[in-house]
């Protein structure tokens, strides 16, 4: 479980988080919403460990952030950043590897090298393997990111859980892998994994998301299931939107409309 409690962060006058406390269970896809500016992507920097000088605590296991070195948590944390690039020439398989560095020293054993081509697979970019990263687009880049992470914890682990943070992971991406990316992210929630993705989609997000977060100018305005927590005027107070919530014929979760101002 991760445990946030009093999360603020600033930075110089302005105040970029306002004392946030929730928590993520394993099992839960968990999605971050909310508009630009509200703080989404700082909040999920600074519970993955990639932002200091908060105030609050975070919680891993009931141990704290701060007393985690940097080295152990990279073996059971993983995170997508936004647009994560590279702009030196490495293959796609190269690329996928770099996830499995926290397991070992100097040369990759069998074992990484089998998860490696396992997540390509599952990928579906057995066939990039050779290529040069650069030459990519930008949706095959993104795929051959979300892969280098999926590497990083794909292991099941022993005990505890292990942590994948998503961070706007749908850019670039068209319809049919953005599907293809929750669907995956979907089935690695299952195996005692907290899953947290930043968002801007709301029907994707009620479509696979199990929980919902929404923040604004940086407080936490509401948490829970879709069903329970969704309304059109906590998305006109957020987003400040005009919608109507309407039940998705195909799976029945929620689906917003927009309706303009």
């Amino acid at each position: 479980m991760l445990k946030l409690t009093g999360i603020s962060y600033h930075i110089g006058k302005k105040q970029i988080l306002k004392d946030i406390s929730t928590q993520f269970i394993p099992g839960d896809f968990n999605m971050i919403l909310g508009p630009n500016g509200s703080g989404k992507s700082t909040l999920l920097k600074v519970f993955s460990g990639e932002l200091g000088g908060y105030q609050g605590t975070v919680e891993y296991e009931n141990r704290p952030l701060r007393g985690i070195k940097k080295d152990e948590l990279a073996k059971f944390r993983a995170v997508m950043s936004q647009q994560p690039d590279l702009s030196f020439p490495l293959a796609v398989e190269e690329v996928v590897m770099m996830g499995r560095y926290p397991h070992f020293s100097f040369n990759p054993s069998k074992k990484d090298e089998q998860i490696c081509d396992a997540v390509m697979e599952r990928m579906q970019l057995s066939a990039f393997r050779g290529r040069n990263y650069l030459t990519l687009s930008g949706g095959e880049k993104q795929r051959v990111q979300y892969a280098r992470v999926l590497a990083q914890v794909w292991e099941k682990p022993q005990q505890g859980s292990r942590y994948l943070f998503l961070d706007e992971p749908l850019t670039s991406l068209d319809i049919n892998y953005q599907q293809e990316f929750l669907q995956v992210a979907r089935q690695f929630v299952k195996d005692n994994t907290v899953l947290i993705a930043v968002m801007h989609d709301i029907n994707l997000a009620t479509q696979y998301g199990d929980k919902l977060f929404f923040l604004k100018d940086g407080a936490l305005v509401a948490a829970g299931k879709p069903k329970d927590i969704l309304s059109e005027q906590l998305l006109e107070n957020v987003f400040d939107v005009k919608t109507a919530i309407v039940n998705n014929p195909v799976d029945h979760t929620p689906l917003v409309v927009y309706k303009g101002r």
